[in-house]
This record gives C-alpha cells, sequence and structure tokens, in this order.
C-alpha cells in the first residue's frame, strides 16, 4: 500500500472526525498517497503534487512552497501492518481518506477484512471524490461513504472531475452520503444541477465551507449555514480546522 508519510511513519493517527455527518466521533485517520485529482484548493497536496507533475495549486504563490518529492511523502506498507497499527489505537472506528482511497481498494479490502476479523463490529467509513465505484466486497464492508464530487471551484474541467455513471452508481447505495465544498454562492446553482442529475434528496446532502483557516472558513460559513437552513440542507463545517488548523496527524 502506498500511504501518506507523516514523520518517520505512516500519516495513520487517532483524532476526532472533523466532518460530515460523524463530526466530532474518536476514530483512526489512515491517509492513502495518490489522486487522480488535483484540486487547487487540495489540504492534502503531499498525496498528489509531486515533482515533474504539471498541476497548479493555490499554494504555489507561497513563497517557498515546491512540489513535494514522492519518496519524501511517501509510505510503504503492507495491509497486515496497516491493520496492526490501526488496532494498536483500540478505537473501533477508522476513516479510510487520501489522496483518493478506492485507488487502492484491493488492499485496502484485504486490512479491512482483517480488522474485522479481530473487531467484527469495526465500523469503516472512506471519503473519496466520486470517480470510482467500490466493487461489491468492499462497498460491503465499509459503513459509510463519504462521497465529495468536485465543483467547478476544484481548479479542473467537468470531464476530469465528474463521472455520472460512478455518480449514480453512490446515489443507489443506501450507505453513501454526499459532501459538497462550497467556496461561493454560486457553487449551490452547480450542487443544484448535479442533485436533480442524480436523484440526490436533501437529507443525503452536507454542504461545507472552503477554507484552511478560521477566518476563511468563518467567512463563507456566515452565509452557508443560513443558506443550508433555508434549503433544509445540513451544514457541516470543519472541526479539525477550527481545533488545529491546517495541521497533519491531529
Amino acid at each position: 500500500m502506498k500511504l501518506a508519510r507523516l514523520g518517520d511513519g505512516p500519516e495513520i493517527f487517532h483524532t476526532l472526525q472533523g466532518e460530515g455527518i460523524g463530526a466530532g466521533a474518536p476514530a483512526v485517520f489512515i491517509r492513502t498517497s495518490r489522486c487522480n485529482l488535483h484540486c487547487v484548493w487540495c489540504d492534502t497536496d503531499h498525496t498528489w503534487n509531486f515533482e515533474g507533475t504539471p498541476w497548479r495549486h493555490e499554494k504555489d504563490a507561497q513563497p517557498g512552497y515546491r512540489k513535494h518529492r514522492r519518496a519524501d511523502v511517501t509510505w510503504e506498507m503492507t495491509p497486515a501492518g496497516a491493520a496492526e497499527a490501526i488496532l494498536a489505537f483500540g478505537c473501533p472506528h477508522t476513516v479510510i481518506t487520501g489522496g483518493e482511497p478506492l485507488l487502492q481498494e484491493a488492499e485496502l479490502l484485504e486490512m479491512a477484512t482483517l480488522i474485522r476479523a479481530r473487531e467484527p463490529d469495526h465500523f469503516f467509513e472512506v471519503e473519496t471524490n466520486g470517480t470510482r465505484l467500490p466493487g461489491e466486497a468492499f462497498a460491503e464492508i465499509i459503513g459509510r461513504f463519504n462521497v465529495s464530487p468536485k465543483l467547478a471551484n476544484s481548479g479542473m474541467d467537468a470531464r476530469t472531475r465528474l463521472a455520472p455513471d460512478v455518480l449514480d452508481g453512490f446515489a443507489g447505495m443506501q450507505n453513501a452520503i454526499f459532501k459538497f465544498v462550497v467556496a461561493e454562492p454560486g457553487d449551490l446553482d452547480e450542487i443544484h444541477e448535479l442533485a436533480t442529475r442524480h436523484e440526490l434528496t436533501n437529507r443525503r446532502i452536507l454542504l461545507m465551507p472552503e477554507g484552511r483557516n478560521i477566518a476563511e472558513l468563518d467567512a463563507t460559513a456566515a452565509w452557508l449555514a443560513e443558506r443550508c437552513r433555508d434549503l433544509g440542507i445540513r451544514f457541516s463545517d470543519r472541526l479539525h480546522i477550527r481545533l488545529w488548523g491546517d495541521k497533519r496527524g491531529v
């Protein structure tokens, strides 16, 4: 498995879920490396913005920022090793995130199966960009898919960031919810269009403000929360940003 590297080990850590309907729940996070998308505002650019790639990122404007050397930000680990690292925390809830986890579905299924053999009630949720549909075996072992289709504000064209057949597949899964990152009011029209096209009810949608610090979150949350109230859609804050800022491994 290719995982994101954190210091001298893999990016596997015990924290609180910061987003979505499970926000506030203690969980172990495991972050896979590699992604098939390249959002300009991505807060985990170390999983894909490697030397030699053409992608742009909003951090490009920051003095000293440069693309990552793959070997410096990647940790190779077996599914069995990842399972042991997760079980060592003694927490029955794991969030599989990335990058895009479904690029390594077979390895993650092996890892989850090993964990379930020791803890039959262990709960797994997966953060995915909604461009790859999981196989039946993986879908059955995952308690919740947090599907986050990317909008135009991600800086990619629709053909790159949206897979209509895949989104239809997730729409038909009872354990999938849809989480959208909102940067400006115009994004709501795009979300409405996607929800209509894929027959998503409001109860399955969460809207979340884009931002890497509290000031940025608040600038969007101030109006987005009111719109969520009026539209009958759940608002999702970003708890981890409020507690720890743009810091990895917490």
